[in-house]
């Protein structure tokens, strides 16, 4: 038996171009003489769909393009993944299905079993839990057909009672299916290729494993769909953030292909790289945007922002405006233009320092009796702001946010002035992180310009101000912000790794104190295990210290 995987990026409630893209997947197939073509976990209507899956309208959608695709399904059959309604009269109204559609009708469905609720899951919030589960049947052969998270029932802290695939083992499956969307993380593709072979092995079954590409505003998903033979070995794996459709064979209950597998070649930094350029293309093609604005200081992250948004959207698209103030050194100005000429990005030279003199002037009085503080900095920093949002009503360009992860972080970064934007480009990259971005895309001629990348970082918000005047080293800081935030523990757990106890108390009191700055903040593209924004809720007004 021939079966095709299609891996392709889906717009969210774009159901005509959603719809056009399955059928055209199907036919390509049928082509090729597969007997059966498989797609992602939710493919009808996109994931995640939030509560969009409680409008009737978009729900009704989802029911048509169903029967839509079933027309299709002519000497191929389909598996596919769709919300569809609960009947049973109890508990959630829907179930997150997988439809095996043959000779234009729904034969069988399969339900979720099991609903993640951590990170940036909810699914609990829509869909009803499948209580019984069972295999499929399909021209004689028996799947134990999947949805994403019921493989993972014994993976570690999120682990669930029960497990799926040992019971579905018990039917003796001749191949398991696993249909997905599970959101790229720089950390996460080898773990998933474990829980995968740790199920094959269970039922000593053939698997495939179907996941989406593409960025729904801040999660991104990598695709890297796969084929594991009942050795637990990788025999396809299909390309990562790029839509693809390859092709495996059913013989003696083995998978089988034809195309020699190569593992990807890939680096944290590359696929972090890969991961935002897609995340950015596709918020602006998805949303109907075309161009962008951005502040360029001529320091590491508005260099790295720009030469991404260039990349992911043409330098045609892509304003960067330069607004050197008093404390801005002629270097940096420099580095700003190497970079425009560079990229060939648009740009213009906005000077502040009238405008944010008019402001300590008219302020002058109200402020009178006391001294100059970071007050004086941030106006500066939301002059910046303020200019670069009246570029972006005025013409259109939508404002990219250029803080780091780091920044973030512990708060170094003034609302409404460097944390404005309507997407954080960089907002899960820290700035260790961000110096490795630099130098890949310099990887085959220089982009960013070296100067900008050996420079000591500095906001030039005051003379001679460097970050190492506010904040640790990026290399210990990071390190200690990767322990607290990714990895979850406490500051004893840190402290007793061998940091320092005084740098991370201070660490960790710096990122409690910036969470209402946060929680104003623009999506983050995400791209680590722990992104700031949904999938890292906190409240802000606790007073309870989760670290000691």
């Amino acid at each position: 038996m021939k079966i095709a995987l299609s891996q392709l990026n889906y717009h969210i409630g774009n159901f005509e171009k959603n719809n056009q893209k399955i059928i055209d997947s199907i036919q390509k197939a049928k082509d090729e003489g597969a007997e059966l073509i498989v797609f992602a976990e939710l493919a009808i209507g996109g994931y995640p769909a939030k509560d969009l899956l409680r409008n009737s309208a978009f729900l009704q959608h989802c029911y048509q393009s169903i029967e839509r695709i079933a027309e299709h399904c002519q000497d191929i059959a389909c598996i596919i993944g769709a919300p569809v309604p609960n009947q049973d009269g109890e508990g959630k109204s829907l179930y997150n299905a997988a439809v095996l559609i043959e000779q234009g009708q729904v034969k069988q469905i399969t339900k979720k079993s099991l609903l993640p609720d951590y990170d940036v899951f909810d699914e609990y919030r829509y869909f009803e839990p499948n209580a019984q589960v069972s295999c499929i049947n399909f021209n004689g052969k028996t799947i134990a057909l999947t949805i994403c998270e019921d493989l993972w029932d014994d993976d570690g802290p999120n682990s669930y009672v029960g497990d799926i695939m040992l019971e579905l083992a018990k039917e003796n499956p001749d191949l398991i299916i696993n249909i997905a969307a599970s959101p790229f993380s720089y950390t996460h593709f080898e773990s998933r290729k474990n829980v995968l072979q740790r199920n094959v092995i269970k039922a000593s079954a053939p698997l495939i494993y179907v996941n989406q590409i593409g960025a729904q505003t801040d999660i991104i998903f990598d695709g890297r769909s796969l084929a594991l033979n009942k050795k637990a070995e990788v025999i396809l794996e299909l390309k990562a953030f790029e839509e693809d459709l390859q092709f495996v064979e059913l013989i003696n209950n083995d998978l089988k292909s034809s195309v020699e597998h190569s593992p990807l070649k890939t680096t944290e930094i590359s696929l972090i790289h890969d991961a935002l350029i897609l995340g950015l293309r596709d918020y602006f093609q998805k949303s109907g945007f075309k161009s962008a604005v951005l502040g360029l200081s001529g320091g590491l992250d508005s260099a790295l922002v720009a030469a991404l948004a260039c990349e992911a959207l043409g330098p045609e698209n892509v304003l960067s405006i330069l607004m050197p103030s008093v404390y801005s050194t002629d270097h940096s100005l420099k580095d700003a233009l190497d970079l425009v000429e560079n990229t060939g990005c648009q740009h213009q030279i906005i000077p502040i320092k009238d405008i944010a003199s008019a402001f300590e002037s008219t302020l002058e009085e109200t402020f009178a009796g006391r001294d100059k503080d970071t007050t004086e900095e941030n106006i500066q920093a939301r002059t910046r702001g303020t200019l670069l949002m009246a570029i972006s009503n005025k013409f259109g360009n939508i404002l990219l946010n250029t803080s780091n992860k780091s920044e973030a972080a512990v708060g170094y970064g003034t609302l409404y002035g460097d944390m404005a934007g309507s997407i954080s480009v960089i907002g899960d990259v820290y700035k260790t992180q961000a110096y490795g971005l630099a130098k890949y895309i310099n990887r085959d001629r220089e982009i960013i310009p070296i100067n900008t990348i050996v420079k000591p970082p500095s906001a030039e918000l005051r003379p001679d101000q460097k970050d190492s005047d506010s904040l640790p080293d990026y290399d210990l800081l990071d390190a200690v912000l990767f322990q607290l935030i990714e990895m979850e523990k406490s500051k004893e757990d840190v402290i007793n790794l061998g940091f320092d106890e005084t740098l991370v108390n201070r660490i960790y009191k710096l990122l409690g104190n910036a969470e209402f700055k946060r929680f104003q903040a623009p999506p983050i593209l995400r791209v680590s295990p722990k992104s700031f924004g949904p999938g890292r809720s906190m409240p802000l007004v606790a007073k309870y210290s989760f670290g000691g």
